[in-house]
């Protein structure tokens, strides 16, 4: 599952849901396959755990109690801590409405329930993959921005040595 060789944790996924059987078929759908699973049964506890821990992934029930996800998904993508994190929003409902306003509050994918252990393992290891080769390219860009400078200067210092 790992790509990249300095990536030696394995990735941790966060699932976000109020109903504790939702939560155990997830973990149960994940868990085998290597992933590090947390757990919270309500936004605010969600909230809470990504500032303590950063996860690699977010599954994020819509309907809940409370602070319900499409909130949730606000507040994390307003803290620069927690803005990249990729969120896919678990939900029975599956009207374009509630899909349209979960990619406009920063969520990268949509799971209906009931859960197929099948589609939930590639939409979760498509968006983990994904996410990684966008960390990689960022590093790659500063480390081109960095050697451009080292060049540039370089250049400057020849030129006023000549």
């Amino acid at each position: 599952m790992n790509e990249n060789p300095t990536d030696e944790q394995q990735p941790q996924v966060l699932i976000v849901d109020d109903v504790a059987a939702n939560l155990r078929v997830l973990r149960d759908a994940l868990e085998p396959e290597g992933y590090n699973i947390l757990i919270a049964s309500n936004g605010k506890t969600a909230l809470s755990i990504t500032q303590r821990t950063i996860p690699d992934l977010i599954l994020l029930d819509v309907m809940m109690p409370g602070m319900d996800g499409f909130e949730v998904c606000r507040r994390l993508k307003q803290d620069r801590s927690t803005r990249d994190i990729p969120v896919i929003f678990i939900t029975a409902k599956e009207d374009t409405e509630s899909v349209v306003q979960g990619f406009h509050v920063g969520g990268v994918d949509y799971i209906t329930r009931p859960f197929r252990e099948a589609e939930v393992l590639v939409r979760v290891e498509n968006h983990l993959k994904i996410h990684r080769l966008a960390r990689l390219l960022l590093h790659k860009n500063r480390e081109l921005q960095e050697e451009i400078a080292r060049r540039e200067h370089a250049e400057r210092e020849l030129a006023r040595a000549d």
